[in-house]
């Protein structure tokens, strides 16, 4: 995906030929509908009105996981679903993007604690095995308080009596998102980001025809007619499906969650953490060069765009892992911060819409108008159940003679990925890399990697690691632009090399030197490229001026003193009647 083929794709779906479905939102659930949709043969349009994977679907906290806790609320059918589409991302769907991820989960009692922990656990292994037809991560194991502290020497000893190791996996979510975006464009999808809805069109019954998409990069109008529209914008869904005029759909509230990164070096431990906190759990979560801990979950009330982090965010997730880490932690420590939105649906449906509706334990499918689909809720584990559910949903009877095929097709990077692996001897070999950069590449782009061989190959420059941040290849850079569909420099850092929250400086002391990679590809002039370099750093200024205030109403009045590059429409505000 590049500007070209973006351009290409606005054109195809606003021609007289109009789309089978257009999908409307560019998280996970949007980009696994595009795929589904695709891959049936479906003359299928997806848009979204930032970045791909700009919202909920790049802040959540990078988890496939089943769900441990809705075990002890007996909800055995959501735990399988989930489970059984973890072993799928594992072994089939994205075996290069989801790893297998260890977490201990410390006990505070010798005796009822341990019992009734490892009879959940035991059946979130059974359902495992179930769900993934044989296994596809090792089962628990049970500590003393000695064997757990020498896998995580850094908890208290005061905090456990012992522990129980089990495993579920991560995923760096954006990734996922584009993957899916891809592969779907790659089955003929018609993908255009920075784009967005601001109208729907109607026939004479009342029936959804199509959507009114503007390109917010050149701020054209383009009427696209399509026989199916699914709503998949998750926060946004009481915008979007006010746009088909009904008054009917789903309610969707949202919830704060932040995340802090602080480097690896600061914690002591080999495996992730599995903490119960009085309100929910807390996840200490293992990553190559830092540990991500998290999350949070306050009502969200301020406008939904840009969510930001307070000090009482920080302070709430410091003090729930000081409770196990010994020595603490500190807020010196924390070298990056983000704060996502979760869309919790509400029971029941607008108007109409409780006459043709799917429900299902985390996510709803609805109509909220003749034409117009909305599906709301779920996880980011279970997005390619969603999205089959919200296809088959859409096209009703003639979803049986077009079955979903998603459940066994790889997306970008999975075929030849295990081919690939084998070689990665080689391939350190042969660039004087060490076997952690080529590692990092292997799980950034399984067998796309030879991808970006061919690229060095063609220019040895693109083989050195960026002077600003030697963890990443200049390469990885040049294919975020030429594959990745990159607009705009923000898209980069937040989205493909993801220094946002990976470096204390939010990747600002990259910025001239990822410009310059990028830019040239991009057809940058002098004037654009520092165009965008001051709008990044702008943003991450008024971000990181946000995560000192004690409010989220004053945090997102520092963010919003600066406007976007590429501002969206308003839709204005959900009347509260309807």
């Amino acid at each position: 995906m590049n500007e070209q083929t973006r351009s290409a794709a606005l054109d195809a779906m606003s021609d007289d030929e109009g789309v089978d479905v257009l999908v409307i939102g560019g998280g996970v659930t949007g980009a696994g509908i595009a795929l589904d949709a695709a891959t049936r043969g479906l003359r299928t349009a997806v848009v979204e009105m930032q970045d791909w994977a700009s919202g909920t679907s790049s802040r959540s906290s990078k988890l496939v996981h089943g769900g441990l806790r809705y075990l002890y609320q007996l909800d055995f059918k959501l735990v399988h679903e989930a489970l059984t589409e973890r072993g799928r991302l594992l072994r089939t769907i994205a075996p290069h993007l989801v790893t297998a991820q260890p977490f201990l989960w410390p006990l505070k009692t010798p005796v009822i604690e341990r019992a009734y922990s490892a009879v959940g656990v035991g059946m979130y292994d059974a359902l495992s095995l179930l769900g993934a037809r044989g296994r596809s991560v090792p089962i628990q194991k049970h500590y003393s308080k000695a064997g757990a502290l020498k896998l995580f020497p850094q908890m208290n000893p005061k905090s456990l009596v012992g522990a129980i190791r089990y495993y579920d996996a991560r995923v760096d979510d954006a990734r996922l998102v584009l993957a899916l975006v891809r592969t779907a464009v790659g089955y003929g999808a018609l993908a255009a980001s920075r784009t967005q809805v601001t109208e729907m069109t109607k026939d004479p019954t009342g029936r959804v025809t199509g959507a009114v998409v503007v390109d917010l990069e050149t701020g054209e109008s383009r009427t696209v007619r399509a026989r199916h529209i699914i709503n998949a914008t998750g926060v946004w869904t009481e915008q979007t499906e006010a746009l088909g005029g009904s008054g009917a759909g789903l309610e969707v509230l949202a919830s704060k969650g932040v995340h802090i990164v602080v480097p690896r070096e600061r914690i002591n431990g080999s495996t992730g953490l599995f903490l119960r906190t009085e309100k929910s759990v807390l996840f200490v979560i293992p990553w190559d060069r830092y540990w991500i801990i998290g999350t949070t979950d306050t009502p969200w009330h301020e406008a939904r765009q840009h969510p930001v982090a307070t000090r009482e965010d920080i302070d709430y997730i410091l003090d729930h892992a000081n409770a196990v880490l010994d020595p603490p932690i500190g807020h010196d420590d924390v070298i990056g911060v983000w704060a996502g939105l979760r869309p919790l649906l509400q029971p029941g449906t607008k108007g109409d819409a409780s006459a043709s509706t799917k429900v299902s334990r985390e996510h709803t499918v609805t109509e909220a108008a003749p034409g117009l689909t909305v599906i709301a809720g779920g996880k980011l584990t279970t997005y390619r159940q969603m999205a089959e559910d919200a296809v088959d949903f859409a096209l009703g009877p003639r979803a049986q003679t077009l079955p979903s095929v998603t459940a066994r097709t790889p997306l970008v990077g999975a075929d030849g990925f295990t081919a690939t692996k084998r070689r990665r001897s080689q391939i350190a070999a042969r660039h004087g890399w060490t076997s952690e950069r080529v590692e990092h590449l292997l799980h950034r782009y399984g067998s796309e990697t030879a991808t970006l061989l061919e690229m060095i190959d063609a220019d040895p420059a693109l083989g050195r690691p960026l002077r600003t941040a030697p963890d990443y290849l200049a390469a990885e850079v040049a294919f975020a632009a030429t594959h990745e569909g990159v607009l705009h420099l923000e898209d980069i850092l937040l989205h493909r090399v993801r220094l946002s929250y990976e470096t204390r400086d939010r990747g600002i002391s990259a910025l001239e030197e990822i410009a310059g990679i990028a830019g040239p590809i991009l057809g940058w002039d002098a004037a654009r490229t520092e165009r965008e370099i001051a709008g990044y750093r702008r943003q991450a200024e008024a971000e990181m001026a946000a995560e000192h205030e004690p409010t989220d109403a004053a945090a997102e009045e520092a963010r919003l003193r600066v406007e976007d590059l590429v501002p969206v429409r308003d839709l204005g505000p959900i009347d509260p009647d309807d």
